[in-house]
């Protein structure tokens, strides 16, 4: 139903102030806050409404309708204003009044609070100083990785790489694969190569040197060469992966392999 008009509805005598809201399907609607109290039927769409003193009744509503009509609705003396309205539903919530379970304070709480309000300046001072310690030593690391090409993107204009690597076996031989990605957009690269470094003691390697075709760029290339394992104590290492750049003395990435253990001693 559309809202056809309103009033508000002031009964000093209860306290109770409402609002009236007449339908165009004939009703008037009396609310508290969001509640429903009453709803009454009029002859006619309501155009114009007002709650007050009529003749000898303090609490009256008039009611003009649309066509002319007039109603007049009284509102009794034991009336119950609360219809519709759940005590649930007003006041606060029925949870408030539970109590709650809350453990007791062990002393060990209760000193530690203590300590809190005494030393809380000192306290705080500590945190920020381990605070900037701790980015310095994340700056510090990663301006190293820079520097030594420990990162798996590269970092330079003239040879945008990406490298991953994995390791598949359970020995004693293992092969070893890794992938490499030109990032740039633009241009490709050529004469890039790949050198292997490890421990001789306990790994021999198939290749140490590999030869990267032409790099085009946004496609993955993979090369793989087989390692052995020679230890038989489970011992491991890591093997160094170089990716360098024909006409560079430095690698442009430097990524370090750890190496599973061997499981060739297997006995049965």
């Amino acid at each position: 139903a559309v809202v056809s008009t309103q009033s508000t509805g002031d009964y000093k005598a209860k306290t109770f102030k409402g609002l009236l809201v007449g339908l165009d399907n004939c009703e008037v609607r009396l609310y508290r806050d969001k509640f429903l109290v009453d709803t009454m039927t009029t002859t006619d769409v309501p155009s114009m409404m007002q709650f007050g003193q009529y003749d000898r009744e303090e609490s009256s509503l008039i009611v003009v309708t649309k066509s002319g009509g007039f109603n007049v609705f009284i509102l009794k003396r034991n009336a119950d204003l609360t219809q519709g309205q759940s005590s649930a539903s007003l006041g606060p919530p029925a949870q408030q009044f539970q109590k709650l379970n809350v453990p007791r304070k062990t002393k060990t709480f209760v000193d530690q609070t203590l300590r809190e309000r005494e030393h809380g300046v000192t306290m705080h001072r500590q945190f920020q100083h381990d605070l900037y310690k701790l980015r310095l030593t994340t700056a510090r690391s990663y301006v190293n990785a820079l520097q030594k090409k420990m990162m798996p993107i590269s970092s330079s204009n003239f040879a945008p790489l990406k490298l991953s690597a994995n390791v598949q076996g359970i020995g004693p031989m293992f092969r070893l694969t890794i992938d490499i990605m030109n990032t740039s957009t633009t241009y490709p690269i050529k004469g890039a190569y790949v050198v292997l470094v490890t421990n001789d003691t306990l790994y021999v390697l198939e290749k140490s040197y590999i030869s990267m075709p032409l790099l085009v760029p946004s496609l993955s290339y993979a090369v793989n060469t087989m390692v052995r394992c020679t230890s038989e104590q489970g011992i491991t290492d890591v093997i160094h992966v170089l990716v360098y750049v024909k006409g560079k003395c430095s690698p442009v990435l430097t990524a370090l392999i750890d190496m599973p253990t061997s499981e060739s001693m297997i006995v049965g």
